[in-house]
This record gives structure tokens, sequence and C-alpha cells, in this order.
């Protein structure tokens, strides 16, 4: 049982004759009666009572008829949504999101691929980016942007730019000096990202950092979120680390002073999707987007 038997079935039944079945499917009639016959021979069982002047169906052509329906209707449906795709108007694009998106360009970006796309969908997932990194492997996930370093077995990995981390403490304490890892270790540290804690691939590269150095790196307190972080340095509970992103967006608390690692200290920013497969036509385009944006924001490689 074929889709294209099932096809000339339903349209045979719908029109009444092999002649205008043929003539709506744009073939022969000898083929769309030669696709039923096949179809009956394959079941054993007569879906037409022929020699009328119309078709009319048999006990087990109505019984089949809603089944080839709906086997229709479903494949048509797939094929629209794949052409939508193929011509960006429509589906649904699920996109992975490094963790302080929304201080560089996720609102822009969402806003701005949702007016060229009305009929697109967008899903932008991600708290982190071994979160990320782990959705596309998976496939949950077409493709994402995150900040390295990741694991990435399985992925292909396209740096865009970097944008660099500074050590925040309150002003009025501020060391006008770039901050050693040896320091950062003798510090009432605060971090962010405690779910996921030392995958975090900034907390990676301090870490990496401190092991070489030979010091530890023990937080006093570890929140989710860089926010609270931030209070809590502003309230003078500890110090932090941020993404110059983050330190030079309009809710970053007053109050507050940073400087910069010594050496410096990089948040490098790619894209990821698995190796070997062909994005969707509107996952590529919005991560072209993204792409562009990311750059036009500095720090390139």
């Amino acid at each position: 049982m074929t889709l294209t038997q099932l096809r000339a079935f339903l349209v045979s039944a719908m029109s009444g004759s092999f002649t205008a079945a043929a003539e709506e499917l744009g073939t022969t009639q000898p083929t769309v009666s030669e696709l039923v016959r096949k179809l009956e021979v394959e079941t054993g069982l007569a879906l037409f009572v022929r020699g009328g002047r119309r078709l009319k169906l048999t006990p087990a052509g109505e019984e089949l008829l809603p089944w080839a329906q709906r086997t229709v209707d479903a494949a048509d449906g797939g094929t629209s949504a794949l052409q939508a795709l193929r011509g960006i108007t429509g589906g649904t694009v699920s996109i992975g999101v490094l963790r302080n998106a929304a201080y560089y360009f996720l609102p822009e970006l969402i806003d701005r691929f949702r007016r060229e796309h009305p009929g697109v969908r967008l899903r932008a997932v991600g708290q982190n980016s071994a979160e990320v990194a782990a959705g596309v492997r998976s496939g949950d996930l077409e493709a994402g942007l995150v900040v390295l370093p990741i694991d990435d077995e399985g992925l292909e990995v396209s740096p865009l730019m970097r944008d660099e981390v500074l050590w925040v403490g309150r002003a009025e304490a501020a060391r006008g000096r770039p901050m050693t890892i040896e320091e950062v270790a003798a510090t009432e540290m605060i971090v962010y990202d405690a779910h996921y804690g030392w995958t975090d691939p900034t907390r990676r590269q301090l870490a990496e950092r401190a092991q070489r150095a030979g010091v530890r790196l023990e937080p006093v307190i570890e929140v989710e979120a860089v926010g609270p972080a931030l209070e809590l340095v502003r309230r003078g509970a500890g110090e932090t680390l941020v993404s110059s992103a983050v330190a030079a967006s309009p809710t970053f608390p007053e109050g507050l002073g940073t400087v910069p690692f010594d050496p410096p200290l990089f948040d490098t920013i790619a894209v990821i999707s698995r190796a070997g497969s062909t994005l969707a036509p509107a996952t590529a385009e919005l991560i072209r987007v993204a792409a562009e944006m990311v750059r036009r924001l500095g720090g390139e490689l």
C-alpha cells in the first residue's frame, strides 16, 4: 500500500470516476484505474462497485476512506512544512543561546528576525553554553551560540568574536590595576551559574588558570544569575567577574568598579552545529543574522 495508491483511491472516491480522478491528478485514466486495482489486489478486497455511472464504495472502501484521507493529508502537510522552511515562510527554529545573550543581541535578534520572517516561530533555549552544546550534540537543537571552551565532540565550532572578562568590586575599594589569579583566589569570591558550576566556560578558564598557578578557587557564594551576584557585590558581600558586555549595560549597578585580569581573560563567542549536518534554511538565516550582530559588537578574532 503506497501513498500514490491511496491518493488515487481517495481522489477517485471523491470525484466518482477514474476519469475525473485522472484529470485532477494530472495523469491518465488507465494509470489511476491500475493504481486502485493494485491496491485491491494487495488488500484482497474490492474497494469500488464498478459498472454504474459513478463509482460506489464497497464496505471495505468505506472503511479505508477516512484512513486514506488522514494519510494523504499528513503527507501533504509535511510537504507544505518543508516547502515553508525552504522559503523561510513557516516552521519553528530552535536555537541555543549563550548565558548572557540578552546583554549582547538576543532581543534585537528576535525582533529583527520576526519582522523579516513573521511566519517562522522562534525558540531560544539555554541557560549555559555547556547545556547548549549538549542540546546541539543530541539533536534537540539545530545550532547554537556559545562561549568557549566547550566539549566539542561531534560538533562544528566557528568562533565569531571575543569579549573581555573583567573583575568586579565596589568602586571605593577599586585596585586600579589588573587582577592576578593569585589575588582572585584570596578574595571573597562570588560566582554565578551555580547549577553548572565549573563546567561553565568562563569558570573553566579561571580554574585552568588557577591550576597552572598552583592555587585553588573556592567561592564563598554561588548564585544562578549575574544580576544577584552583582547586587551582592554592591552590598559588600564579595567580588565577582563579568563580561564587558554586562559591565557596559545600563543595568550594571552604580557604585561598582571593574579591572581587567592579568593576563587578560576573554570569552570567545562561537556558532556551533552538529558535525556533518545541514541547517534548515530558516535556522541558517537566523544564525547568519546573529553572527552579523555579534560581529558588529566588535572584538572580532
